[in-house]
């Protein structure tokens, strides 16, 4: 009889292990990268979209165009392109959170973007056809993240009703991702453009309560977990007005090298398709007591607002090039039929210059060297206890030239962002965030070998 009951009482025993390992809880099982609280709101954080060479510039993009190197972000520039561009980043980024309660110091990483653009017209073939510079077009194509989710908060809860006190785990991970194609096309001093993405990501949203005050009390877990994809659509364009200076000839008039540029770009309004599961579950311990509801396939919409930006530059090329920009979305119009949100509309302001000493020394390196700062100053469309996110950055870059067989000029870019976000007294963050990106440019591509 002590042999059976021991044979009964083992078989109960891993009856509850498996069961445990079947159905323990998921929340412990989420890992986010980051810990930012403010990520559970909307698609989580925002991703600059901006690339290391502006980086440093307080992340101007509506105006800025350089032959060698790629600004995704307004298609238009991508017609003022010399040479093939193949870029790619990594970031590094250090957060303090100070909130009413204490404070908390992360570190995060990630892959900043991949890119590879050319100019569809080379310009050696230009050269050595001795035909105008008086068109043009480029192309890229271009991965980066556009949102970050990661959180794990712990909240203690004493003044729900009729229980003295309660714990909520809150806990995300995930984000969404864009694969960008544009091209532009310039005709003399105008350009313009259009890039076309693909979004696409997963988030997971989970709450984890339980009820510390109540013996034999089940523990409650709700569950998201849901799945992005879709299209966006960005135009863009930018003018150019050089300053002349008379010719050889004295009679013609020819650029001096210094120069406006206004540029802009407009984001149209797109839906995402939205896909998924969601649960809720009751616990004892570790093992499932009960479900709650699950749903298997979930269907929804999230529809990304319309955003614009516009900009102004005054370049003096190979010398100098400063520049302010202002844009906006109006994230009032963000919608989430599978997770209800009210976000706030947003603007950002944004100055920042570049310098080189002397791009053409040959005995001074430092002299070539592409030397950055700016700030940018911007609204979050989140909010809390009622008062909208701020922030602002003072930023610094270099961008370090490299000679590649052939004399081609490659650039290993730096930047550095030193900013603080959040509503005073409630949570803010402190953060830097460290950007090393490389540009590898090659003037070979769609090169015409001509024999006598």
């Amino acid at each position: 009889m002590s042999n059976n009951r021991h044979s009964i009482w083992m078989t109960f025993v891993l009856a509850l292990l498996a069961m445990s390992a079947y159905g323990q809880v998921q929340n412990s099982n989420i890992s986010p990268k980051i810990n930012s609280p403010l990520s559970r709101f909307g698609l989580g954080n925002a991703v600059p979209q901006y690339f290391v060479a502006t980086a440093g510039m307080g992340g101007l993009s509506a105006a800025w165009q350089d032959p060698y190197h790629l600004n995704t972000q307004n298609p238009a520039s991508l017609a003022y392109l010399q040479a093939t561009s193949f870029e790619g980043a990594l970031s590094a980024k250090n957060t303090k959170l100070t909130g009413r309660t204490g404070e908390a110091n992360t570190w995060s990483g990630n892959l900043q973007y991949l890119a590879l653009g050319f100019p569809l017209r080379n310009a050696i073939n230009k050269a050595l056809d001795r035909e105008r510079d008086t068109w043009n077009a480029g192309m890229s194509i271009a991965l980066l993240p556009y949102s970050q989710v990661g959180y794990d908060v712990r909240l203690v809860d004493s003044l729900s009703a009729g229980v003295d006190v309660s714990t909520n785990v809150l806990k995300g991970a995930g984000g969404t991702n864009r694969l960008r194609w544009g091209t532009g096309f310039r005709y003399k001093q105008l350009s313009v453009g259009v890039d076309v993405g693909f979004m696409f990501g997963k988030i997971i949203n989970s709450r984890l309560v339980t009820f510390d005050s109540l013996p034999n009390a089940l523990a409650a877990e709700f569950e998201d977990n849901l799945n992005f994809k879709g299209a966006t659509l960005t135009l863009g364009a930018q003018y150019t007005y050089d300053f002349k200076k008379p010719g050889k000839d004295g009679v013609s008039q020819v650029p001096n090298g210094k120069r406006f540029i206004l540029g802009g770009t407009l984001s149209n309004e797109t839906d995402l398709r939205e896909e998924g599961t969601q649960f809720a579950r009751r616990y004892l311990g570790s093992v499932v007591s009960d479900t709650i509801f699950r749903s298997e396939i979930v269907s929804g919409t999230t529809t990304l607002p319309m955003s614009y930006s516009f900009g102004l530059h005054y370049q003096h090329v190979n010398h100098v090039n400063i520049g302010v920009e202002y844009g906006a979305t109006a994230w009032s119009n963000y919608r989430n039929t599978l997770k209800a949100e009210n976000l706030a509309d947003t603007y950002y302001v944004a100055v920042g210059g570049e310098y080189i000493p002397k791009y053409d020394s040959y005995n001074n390196y430092l002299a070539r060297v592409r030397y950055r700062a700016g700030f940018r100053y911007e609204t979050d469309p989140r909010t809390l206890d009622g008062q909208q996110i701020k922030g602002y950055a003072l930023t610094f870059g270099m961008g370090l030239p490299v000679i590649l067989p052939r004399q081609q000029v490659s650039f290993i870019n730096m930047a550095v962002e030193l900013g603080r976000s959040g509503v005073a007294g409630i949570l803010e963050e402190d953060y830097v965030r460290l950007s090393l990106g490389f540009t590898l440019n090659d003037n070979s591509w769609f090169f015409k070998r001509k024999f006598n």
